[in-house]
């Protein structure tokens, strides 16, 4: 199956809960699970969440940098510690600099300088490098989850509200 990425919106009764629960994993995950229900507002990107950051960052998601707008965009601003999945949030403070960091980012310059042989160096998830020939449809997937990502967090703006990534 393999480790997929979701963003959702949360609301700030919900990112309280989730604070909250931080150090409660079976219930953290339950919530998470259960509030992708109840919103319309959600992505995913399925695997391509390492190679986003890498595109994006020129770093693996493995890699931190602080304060970066465009890692925190897939990534999340704040991770959860002692949870076996990932999960994290951003806070509605931090979700314009996102989305003018998205905004003004130029994918399809990136993917002109794409490398398989770079992503497979930077030992990126999911371990699909060596299939050349399929270079144009991984490229094709890694610009549709940008689109998708940047029309998500500006529905997020909008709404006011608050962003849930989990990947697992």
């Amino acid at each position: 199956m393999g480790m997929i990425a979701n963003y959702q919106y949360l609301a700030y009764n919900e990112l309280e809960q989730i604070k909250g629960l931080s150090n409660q994993e079976d219930d953290l995950l339950d919530f998470a699970e259960d509030s992708t229900d109840s919103h319309d507002i959600l992505i995913d990107i399925d695997k391509m969440w390492d190679a986003l950051v890498f595109v994006l960052t020129g770093f693996s998601s493995s890699e931190f940098l602080d304060d970066n707008p465009l890692r925190e965009a897939v990534l999340g601003v704040t991770p959860l510690e002692n949870v076996s999945e990932y999960i994290s949030y951003t806070e509605h403070s931090k979700i314009a600099e996102i989305v003018q960091a998205l905004e003004n980012f130029d994918m399809d310059r990136a993917l002109a300088d794409f490398s398989m042989e770079a992503c497979k160096k930077a030992d990126l998830y999911p371990d699909i490098w060596d299939y050349l020939d399929e270079e144009e449809e991984i490229k094709d997937d890694i610009r549709t989850s940008f689109v998708k990502m940047k029309d998500f967090y500006k529905k997020i703006l909008d709404f006011k509200g608050n962003v849930l990534v989990t990947i697992c």
